[in-house]
């Protein structure tokens, strides 16, 4: 949800086409202040945390209250004219509108529910409670449904696809093709499409948002929109995530913070080959463990490494007769370095690579990394070599160090999987076999 209100923030000083059509600007300045997006953001996600799981009228009824109760908290964010008299009415009753309102505030239905299926229905009742025209219906829909995909590991050909088959959207054209001609208008049909294709073109985080901005138009909510797609796709870094949290005001920090706690659990995902490559998606699951070690989210995080690859420090020892050889060929380099130039040592035996091990007072620990880089300067002493969680478990009992357990990135985000979990670990039966087939 935070992605949304980061766009927000940063799309707001270039709304009404006050930018230049670039992706080069500062990202945060003295204008760079929440809009109606984040007031709607947030009283949509507080009533979702207050209602989930009550009957549709229960939510409709908690949405109104909020959305309500938060416009009128803020008054001047910069509302639509038929929203503000909604805000004020004696029965607000929904008003057949088809404007981005509806996407620009659904982000938290996209992290709240549990399939695809709940997400598209919460989806549907947010934006019902004003924005009931099928238009309106369908860009929440849509926003709400790619961040569901994005955060549950769907590429973005996947996601995609999934949008221009169920919702209809043109996501043909560039935004090289959109940006020229594009222009403020306020409708779904005009913003969800571009704020999806902003998301499909970035490449971090940062640059979802900037290329987002860079169309111009209503360039705050496009924003928003595409922000909420990329946090979820890729996360959001630290500096700028705090950048954005110092700007809102205590309140809705209040509700940002209870939202990130309650929406921290290891997402269930479609388990793929491709989802481990990296690490990337492993060292968030151990991120989200350490925040909040539920046991939900730990048997999560179990089944994760019953298919991960994880790669391991390791020493590189000679044999004794190689190393023998070495030791000779180093002292005649020291007395005459010019003897071994152009000489080549061949080595007779197999190199062992030989796992590291950490010490922790009178505890020794098998480290592994989700990823090389994980290492940092540590790993430049070693080996490193990548191997099945499974081979590693089976290495780490074998140790003639009688370790505690794995500790993983353990200079980082380190997290210690016991030695008396390998067993459970291995009698899992692999995940990959489990989320077959497309969306």
């Amino acid at each position: 949800m935070i992605g949304a209100i980061l766009g927000d923030m940063i799309g707001a000083p270039y709304e009404f086409d006050r930018g230049n059509k670039t992706k080069e600007f500062s990202l945060f300045s003295r204008e760079s202040k929440f809009t109606d997006d984040t007031v709607m953001t947030v009283a949509v996600a507080e009533a979702l945390m207050d209602s989930l799981g009550k009957s549709d009228e229960e939510i409709r009824t908690a949405l109104i209250a909020s959305m309500r109760k938060w416009g009128r908290r803020y008054p001047y964010a910069g509302y639509g004219g038929m929203f503000h008299r909604w805000l004020n009415a004696g029965d607000p009753k929904p008003y057949g509108s088809f404007g981005n309102g509806s996407a620009m505030r659904v982000s938290s239905a996209g992290w709240l529910c549990d399939t695809l299926e709940e997400t598209r229905h919460i989806a549907r009742l947010t934006a019902e409670v004003t924005h009931n025209h099928p238009e309106g219906i369908k860009g929440a829909e849509a926003a709400a449904s790619a961040i569901f995909l994005a955060r549950t590991g769907y590429g973005k050909k996947e996601i995609k696809a999934y949008i221009q088959k169920e919702f209809g959207y043109d996501l043909s054209r560039t935004c090289d093709e959109i940006r020229p001609d594009y222009f403020h208008i306020e409708t779904c049909q005009k913003t969800v499409p571009e704020a999806i294709t902003a998301f499909m073109e970035g490449t971090d985080f940062e640059d979802v948002i900037r290329t987002a901005v860079s169309l111009g138009g209503d360039c705050d909510t496009l924003t928003c929109i595409a922000g909420g797609i990329a946090e979820a796709f890729y996360g959001i870094p630290a500096e700028i995530e705090a950048e954005g949290k110092k700007r809102l005001p205590k309140d809705m920090l209040e509700v940002v913070e209870r939202f990130q706690t309650l929406g921290d659990t290891v997402p269930d995902v479609r388990i793929t080959p491709e989802l481990f490559e990296d690490g990337s998606f492993l060292k968030k699951a151990i991120e989200i463990c350490n925040r909040n070690q539920t046991i939900q989210n730990m048997v999560k995080l179990a089944k994760i490494l019953r298919d991960s690859l994880v790669w391991i420090p390791c020493n590189a020892i000679m044999s004794d007769a190689d190393y023998e050889a070495w030791s000779k060929l180093v002292l005649v380099a020291k007395d005459d370095p010019n003897s071994v130039k152009g000489k080549t040592l061949t080595s007779k035996d197999s190199i062992r690579l030989v796992p590291d091990i950490l010490q922790n007072g009178d505890d020794f620990f098998f480290p592994v990394f989700t990823s090389a880089e994980e290492m940092g300067e540590y790993g430049e002493h070693f080996s490193k070599v990548q191997k099945h969680f499974l081979e590693a478990a089976n290495l780490a009992r074998n140790n003639e160090k009688k370790v505690k357990g794995i500790v993983i990135n353990a200079f980082s985000e380190p997290f210690v999987v016991p030695v008396e979990m390998f067993d459970a670990i291995e009698k899992m039966e692999s995940s990959m076999r489990d989320h077959g087939g497309s969306v």
